[in-house]
Order: C-alpha cells, then sequence, then structure tokens
C-alpha cells in the first residue's frame, strides 16, 4: 500500500470516528528513541524512516514535522506522498498547533493515542488546543493500527542476564539506592516505563529493539519489592535466579491493574510526567504524584570506574575493527567495485571478528559525496552510491558489546582533497579539539561548551545544526540522557563517569560532509582543583590527509601527534601485515 493510499485510508477512520485530526507521533508507549516495528506508526503512515518525526492528517491535508538531521531524506521519502515537510527551526515553518489552528474549524476534534504522548506533552498540547478552539482527544484504539492489516508482531527474544563483571553493580545495590531516593522524596512507589533505565536497573538485556538491547517491560518499584512486567515467554531460568528474590515478575498486560492498584494507596507514586505516557497517569487517577525525573537517568549515565575501564575496552576492540576497515577501504578505493551499502557489509564484518561484539549500535551512515551531507542518512538500493577515488566520505557507525558501547564518525579522503575541503576539515577538527582539550569547572553544562566546537566555523562564517554531543549508555542506548553537548538538556551539569559524543560537522548540500566523532568521557581533572575533563575513549586515525597543518596552532599539532600515539599504542600489537603499515603511517606526526 503506498502511501496515498495508507493516508486516505486513515482518513476513512477519522470519519468514522468523529474526528477531523489525527496525531502520529514517533513515539511508543515507552517513550523510546528506536522502537519495535510493531510501534512504528509514523514510518507506516508516512513513509519517512527517520527516527525523529511527527506526523498529523487532517480530512484534507497532511504534514510531517522533522529537525535539520533530516531534512535531505525527509524531502525524499515524502515525495509524491501527500504529506507536505515542516522543516522545525526554520523561519516560516507553523509549529503543530499553528498549523492545526489554520487548517480546522473551532470545535474540531484532534485525535491521538493516549499511550504514545507523555503526560507532560499532553496537558500542554491539550491547553494550546484549547486556547485556539480545537480539543483534544483520546482514541482508545489507535486509528493508524486499523489501516495496517500485517501489523508485525513484537519480539518474542530471550531475556540476557548481564554479568556483574560488566555491569559493575548488583541489582540489590541498585534498587538500595533507588529506594534511598524515593524515601527523600517521600515515594512508596516508583513506576518505569523507558526500557534502558529497566534494563539498566536489573541488570538486563534484550534484543527487542534495533541497535538498543533492551527488552519490551514495566517496573514499579516499592519500599519492600521491586515488580518486573514482561512477556513470560522471554524469562528463562538464568533470569529468573538472577532476579532472585529481589524482583517479582509478572505478565506485561498486568502493569495496568497495578496501575489503578497504586491509585488506591495512600502512599506517594513517583512517575515522570516527561516520560510517562498519558495512559499511565490515566490509570494511577489523580493519587498523590511525584513528576520528577527518575533518580535512574543519573545514576545510569554516571558509570562507575569499572564500566569505564570496560567502555575502553570495548572501544580498543572496535578501535581494531575500524583500523581493519579502514586500511582495507584505502587499499581497494578505486581498484574494485565498492558501494555504500557494500562497505555497510565490509565494515560489519570487520566488527564480527571479534567474539564479544554483539551488533551495531546503530544503523551505520556511510555517506559518499553528496549523500555525506545528509546528517543522519541511511542508504538503500535506491540511494546508495559507488565509491570513487576521488571526494570525501562520512563512516558513521558503532557497535554493542557486552563492557561497552561506542560511536564512532571519521572523515575520508577518498582522493586528492581540494583546498575548500581541507579548508573546512580543518575548522571542524579544530573544534573537535577544543571540546576533547578545554578543562570546564565544576558545575558546567553541556550547552555551555558547544560554542568551543563551532568558533573555528564561525570565524569563517560556517555552521552547523545538529547538537556537538549526546549521552552514551553503557551497553545500552548509544542516545542518552542527560548528558549533552546541545541545548536538548539545557539544564543538567556534566558529571564525573558521563559518557559522551564530540561530534562537530560541516556540511555542503549536493556536495560532501564532514563530521569527526570521538566517544569522551568526563573526569576529574587533577591538575585544576574544582575543574572536570574530557578524556577519549575513541582509538582511530583521523584522516590527516585532510588536514591544514596551516591552520593549526602548535598546541593543535601536539594534540593530534599525542592521540595518534596513543591510538598506535593501543591497536599496533594487535593488528598485522598491511593493516599494521597502514596504521603506522597514518598515525605519523604531522
Amino acid at each position: 500500500m503506498k502511501t496515498k493510499s495508507k493516508i486516505a485510508a486513515l482518513r476513512n477512520q477519522l470519519r468514522s470516528s468523529g474526528i477531523q485530526a489525527y496525531l502520529v507521533p514517533s513515539s511508543d508507549p515507552h517513550n523510546s528513541e528506536y522502537i519495535p516495528t510493531r510501534w512504528q506508526r509514523r514510518a507506516f503512515i508516512s513513509g519517512f524512516t527517520g527516527s525523529a518525526g511527527e506526523a498529523c492528517v487532517t480530512l484534507t491535508d497532511a504534514s510531517l514535522w522533522t529537525d535539520s538531521r533530516y531534512f535531505l531524506q525527509a524531502e525524499r521519502e515524502l515525495a509524491g506522498s501527500g504529506m507536505r515537510l515542516q522543516k522545525i527551526g526554520l523561519a516560516g515553518t507553523p509549529s503543530l498547533v499553528e498549523w492545526l489552528a489554520s487548517h480546522l474549524p473551532k470545535g474540531s476534534k484532534v485525535g491521538v493515542n493516549p499511550q504514545v504522548i507523555t503526560h507532560q506533552r499532553y496537558v500542554t498540547l491539550q491547553k494550546e488546543l484549547s486556547d485556539r478552539g480545537l480539543q483534544l482527544v483520546l482514541v482508545k484504539q489507535d486509528l493508524v493500527d486499523a489501516v495496517w492489516p500485517d501489523k508485525p508482531a513484537l519480539s518474542l527474544s530471550k531475556l540476557e542476564t548481564h554479568d556483574i563483571k560488566y555491569a559493575g553493580e548488583s541489582v540489590a545495590s541498585k534498587l538500595k539506592k533507588v529506594r534511598s531516593e524515593m524515601k527523600s522524596q517521600g515515594a512508596t512507589a516508583h513506576v518505569l516505563n523507558e526500557l534502558d533505565a529497566i534494563a539498566w536497573l536489573f541488570n538486563l538485556r534484550g534484543r527487542d529493539v534495533d541497535f538498543n538491547p533492551v527488552f519490551v517491560s514495566y517496573a514499579i518499584i516499592k519500599e519492600k519489592s521491586a515488580h518486573l512486567f514482561v512477556d513470560l515467554r522471554k524469562v528463562t531460568p538464568d533470569v529468573k535466579r538472577s532476579l532472585g528474590k529481589h524482583v517479582k515478575i509478572h505478565r506485561y498486560d498486568a502493569f495496568g491493574n497495578v496501575l489503578k492498584g497504586l491509585a488506591k494507596s495512600r502512599g506517594k507514586t513517583w512517575v515522570h510526567d516527561a516520560t510517562a505516557s498519558q495512559w499511565i497517569f490515566a490509570q494511577l487517577g489523580k493519587s498523590n504524584l511525584i513528576t520528577e525525573r527518575s533518580p535512574i537517568t543519573l545514576l545510569k549515565a554516571m558509570k562507575s570506574f569499572k564500566q569505564i575501564r570496560g567502555m575502553t575496552a570495548a572501544h580498543v576492540r572496535d578501535g581494531v575493527a575500524m583500523v581493519k576497515f579502514l586500511s582495507w577501504l584505502d587499499e581497494n578505493i578505486g581498484k574494485i567495485p565498492m558501494s555504500e551499502l557494500s562497505l555497510e557489509v565490509e565494515l560489519e564484518r570487520a566488527r564480527c571478528a571479534s567474539s564479544l561484539y554483539r551488533g551495531p549500535s546503530f544503523s551505520p551512515i556511510i555517506g559518499y559525496a553528496g549523500n555525506g551531507a545528509v546528517v543522519h542518512y541511511r542508504a538503500v538500493q535506491a540511494t546508495s552510491r559507488q565509491v570513487k577515488a576521488k571526494g570525501l566520505m562520512v563512516i558513521d557507525s558503532g557497535g554493542q558489546y557486552p563492557d561497552g558501547t561506542t560511536d564512532i564518525t571519521r572523515t575520508i579522503c577518498c582522493g586528492t582533497p581540494t583546498r575548500m575541503q581541507k579548508e573546512h576539515f580543518t575548522r571542524v577538527l579544530k573544534g573537535h579539539i577544543a571540546v576533547a582539550t578545554t578543562p570546564f569547572p565544576i558545575g558546567t553544562r553541556g550547552p555551555q561548551l558547544e560554542v568551543l566546537a563551532k568558533r573555528a566555523l564561525w570565524m569563517a562564517g560556517l555552521n552547523y545544526l545538529h547538537g556537538t554531543g549526546h549521552g552514551v549508555g553503557h551497553y545500552l542506548c548509544v542516545h542518552e540522557g542527560p548528558a549533552s553537548l546541545a541545548p536538548r538538556f539545557p539544564n543538567d551539569v556534566l558529571m564525573p563517569g558521563m559518557v559522551l559524543s564530540n561530534e562537530p560537522g560541516y556540511y555542503r548540500d549536493g556536495e560532501y560532509g564532514i563530521r569527526i566523532e570521538n566517544l569522551v568521557y568526563v573526569t576529574v581533572d587533577k591538575d585544576r582543583p574544582g575543574f572536570y575533563k574530557f578524556e577519549n575513549l575513541t582509538l582511530c586515525p583521523i584522516d590527516t590527509r585532510l588536514i591544514d597543518v596551516t591552520l593549526l596552532t602548535t598546541g593543535e599539532r601536539l594534540y593530534i601527534n599525542q592521540y595518534h600515539a596513543r591510538v598506535r599504542n593501543a591497536i599496533g600489537s594487535k593488528v598485522k601485515g598491511k593493516t599494521k603499515l597502514w596504521l603506522y603511517r597514518m598515525t605519523r606526526p604531522i
């Protein structure tokens, strides 16, 4: 069924339901970024496959909102669909509410599934629509599901225990910390719906979601008990033993009734209004609620020494795979046929050489020439370019290992770079170095450092629109809050143990993209009391063929040479032959 036909079928559902517009967010009942295919309703109805976006369909019009990372991709995927692209952040782009107010008469009803909209968003949207004479209504059955006859089932993959040698802390210890935070807030129950929080708390992992080792579940933590709600067919004897007496396991679909029981209790229930769905809040009713962010968010983000040690080991392993792949690429480019898609296969093969590799941490972004300018590009048969011995190529990828998650971007010189390409690359590199090397006082918020990454570009009248860095989980989600070098979490301070990406870039539409990304972690700066600093985790050469050395300061050159010496020392003994020669050549001092 083509997108136009899907939208037409959805409009029939609107008419029969007495609704004039229907909102289709990207989310699922667990407020996930990457979601199971069964709940990818926005992608189904719009044809847009990016991870961030929101569609809205009226009886006569349809639009999709997404941010700058996906503008080019969305334009391509929405072409001919009858759904108009609304570019968030650009002048003249209406907000969802403005668009609805201009397309609907007063008194119209806007429907939404209460399981895929957070309570906080619901309250805000309800008021904004009401102020414009529109009504937000909750539907009992998702209208997109009614036009999706072959909707996939949820995964039945078994849960896996996450060994304490990797996790670094027992379930009992984590529960004790959570209960301590609950006690300080006067909470007698804590409701969890975010999958990575549940996986972290119970030292479990799963395979229900692409790229993220999580499993579909809910949890409730009480003063003296803990409860996990999951499809019982996925629970193995090992999982039962690992949870032991600490956790009671229930059917996934029993969660709603237990919530209603909490609504009748006299105690306070802690549930985050920015991540929990309106459906969860509806089950809890008007019981005494604490709606602050879960304490697990920060506990999970601040990796322990053991976890950082594991992340370090994972990055050595990943660095070996990257060096083998890039060496092979350098040797064969222009000599054998290769495409963006074939390079994905080759890169995956390199990572699979490790017995500890558990799969990619996100869909790889291999963008040659103009495709590299699409920030979150994903090659498909229709777009995959043949790679030639000229131009630039962005390779953004990552892996999942039981001791850590990786995310790395390298921009590759495929031939002889132009003077402009070298200047642009070097200015991006200068920003990358500035972030990596600048100490910052305790209490610094991530977005405050973003100017460091952009200064060299701004001096040349250049810029990029995506965030400079995101938090990264420990064998969990590659995007993890609240650590950030972007405005998404403007009030959260950087804390020791947080792992973030450092990934400035520059993009020329239709020509090329440039991005340099390492993962770093926050640690105490022993030379500067009251300060923190970043330490690199990623170990892989930066392509010096693209550097205009005349634009670098002495300190920047020293940084590159010291970083490459570290890469050489960490990886050199683990590769042989041509690969080792390539590594030594690519890490020579500049």
